[in-house]
């Protein structure tokens, strides 16, 4: 089967690469995700991915602590997770680079727009890391502006839940899953989809956002290959 997709931005919670145990890599998963990553890859798609950090830091552990320098220390997360990814993908034979927003050479590349474009089209996996370089962003404003940069199509949204609930599915057994949403229902509604202004950034510059679940194996293969799983958000509801 063709993919649905030729660049993509795959974007994985710090959380997701924990499994279970809800706190640091997790092996076996990581080394699934890097297995679902190789199969993509193996079908023509270009993918670069953004961790987040959330399973080894998730922002101040003190009212007294500052905002920036935890920030800074969330970032040096998504280190951590990135490099681990990069050494479970290259144990599969993957070609990886790991370019981050802070310099730090003796790890990886520092990110340059060019090359991160340059090393897609060779056929090696992208794994952006240390989020924007600046603290008061998110990850998930990572992954939209990194999207826009290197002009991705699709952000895949890889989640523990299988989509987006008007309310958490985890505490409400009678939430609603939305299959479809535009830029604006989830930023009136404040859905948990991204934070607003990742969300912002996709509105603005289209790139459609597809959230599902890792917890089922070959969900990225499925929706690369265009399979309705998950909740689509896009700029108008009646769009493919």
């Amino acid at each position: 089967m063709r993919p649905k997709y030729k660049r993509i931005i795959l974007k994985l919670s710090g959380e997701a690469l924990a499994g279970e145990k809800g706190f640091g890599i997790d092996q076996t998963t990581i080394e699934l995700i890097a297995k679902q990553i190789k199969e993509i890859t193996e079908l023509g798609v270009q993918v670069a991915v953004v961790v987040g950090g959330g399973n080894f830091w998730r922002g101040r552990s003190s009212k007294g602590m500052d905002r920036t320098t935890a920030d800074y220390m969330g970032m040096l997360a998504t280190v951590i997770n990135s490099l681990a990814l990069q050494d479970a993908l290259e144990n599969i034979n993957v070609l990886t680079r790991v370019q981050t927003a802070i310099e730090m050479r003796q790890i990886a590349e520092p990110y340059i727009r060019r090359k991160a474009i340059r090393h897609l089209e060779k056929g090696r996996v992208v794994i952006f890391a240390a989020g924007t370089g600046n603290p008061y962003f998110s990850t998930d404003t990572t992954a939209s502006l990194r999207a826009a940069e290197i002009e991705a199509e699709v952000i895949l949204l890889a989640k523990k839940v299988d989509g987006v609930y008007d309310s958490d599915p985890m505490e409400n057994p009678n939430a609603k899953k939305f299959e479809k949403l535009t830029y604006i229902e989830v930023l009136n509604r404040g859905l948990k989809v991204m934070d607003s202004t990742a969300t912002s950034l996709c509105m603005d510059n289209k790139i459609p956002i597809i959230v599902f679940s890792l917890r089922e194996p070959e969900n990225i293969k499925k929706v690369i290959l265009g399979e309705n799983i998950g909740t689509y958000v896009k700029e108008d509801r009646l769009c493919d």
